[in-house]
């Protein structure tokens, strides 16, 4: 079966494997569609953390069953399913309170093992979730990373009528933002790129700011009637933006922590205690997080034209990754199909 491997930073390429086999507690898909992550593309560029090569990138997956394990009952030859890539260990502190999101041992598709660029894929059955019969393929491909925004918006607890400022327009900020104004939050968007916050208004219909703006703490409180947001998302990984965000929230307010920063963070703890500040952060997600957003895709309060605005094919995708995918500028999400 055709397989798109990385070797190593910079380096793609189609290699012939065997087709795989179940063991026990696996099941055999059928790749359908694949979804893009910033992780497949920082793997490619080399800036991946934790990460080995060779390596099948890829974890935003859906497919159809072709193969069951011997152990596997939960799931029949033909029904389609999304991917949730992390495997935990079951036994650990954190797995034995629900939090398998961060398991110590926790083992991901695409990242720690092979995931999805590739013609089929053996995961475990209990890895894989239903999604209804109306779902598009792209639309169940993009499950699991807007569970990484659910389940950020579920530690936060934002609700009705909280002022929620996200600052990242990247997919999984979009979908924290689109999570948030479901469950009721007054939402805006902060984003140094113009283009994305158009796309966010158009899509979602939500009010944007570019933090490059003289003004824009100034209009930041105007929008919010005087005050600064309750909640801020920060999504960007980006040290300024995250050692500055104490500064953008009122007195109580609260920070989640989803782009991740390689490296030490200072804030200053004068005003951190003054807000009297609960700072979060937020990886992975967990089983109650993909119940919600196939519920709100359901619901139509999610859609994928939210997140998409690229389609590429399996079988070419791997001679133009660099261009089409890495150095695109107006890439915000993209989908990779099998036809």
């Amino acid at each position: 079966m055709k397989t798109l491997i990385c070797n190593g930073p910079n380096e793609l390429a189609y290699v012939d494997r065997p087709m795989p086999t179940p063991a026990a507690d696996e099941v055999v898909l059928k790749l359908t569609a694949v979804g893009i992550c910033g992780t497949d593309i920082h793997a490619y560029t080399g800036h991946q953390p934790f990460f080995s090569y060779p390596r099948v990138l890829g974890h935003e997956m859906c497919g159809v069953v072709q193969e069951v394990g011997s152990e596997v009952s939960c799931l029949a030859v033909g029904e389609r399913v999304a991917v949730m890539p992390v495997v935990s260990c079951g036994e650990c502190a954190a797995c034995r309170v629900g939090k398998t999101n961060c398991c110590e041992k926790a083992s991901l598709y695409g990242v720690h093992q092979d995931g999805g660029f590739v013609f089929s894929l053996a995961v475990k059955a209990v890895n894989t979730i239903r999604v209804p019969e109306s779902f598009s393929d792209c639309a169940a491909a993009y499950v699991e990373p807007y569970t990484i925004s659910a389940h950020a918006v579920r530690r936060s607890e934002a609700g009705e009528g909280d002022n929620v400022l996200v600052v990242g327009a990247g997919p999984i900020g979009i979908g924290v933002a689109a999570v948030a104004k479901a469950k009721g939050a007054n939402v805006v968007v902060a984003d140094v790129q113009d283009e994305r916050l158009a796309h966010i208004e158009d899509k979602l219909g939500l009010k944007t700011f570019n933090p490059m703006n003289e003004t824009y703490v100034e209009d930041l409180k105007a929008y919010f009637g005087g005050e600064l947001p309750s909640i801020l998302f920060d999504v960007t990984g980006n040290k300024r933006a995250m050692t500055n965000a104490v500064n953008m929230i009122c007195q109580g307010g609260k920070l989640v922590f989803v782009g991740l920063y390689i490296g030490d963070l200072e804030i200053d703890d004068p005003t951190f205690h003054r807000k009297e500040t609960t700072l979060l952060s937020s990886r992975n997600s967990t089983i109650e997080d993909y119940q919600f957003v196939i519920q709100l895709l359901e619901e139509g309060k999610l859609r994928e034209d939210f997140l998409h605005n690229a389609t590429f094919d399996f079988y070419t995708i791997g001679n133009t990754y660099a261009e089409d995918v890495v150095g695109n500028k107006k890439l915000i999400k993209g989908l990779i199909t099998f036809n």
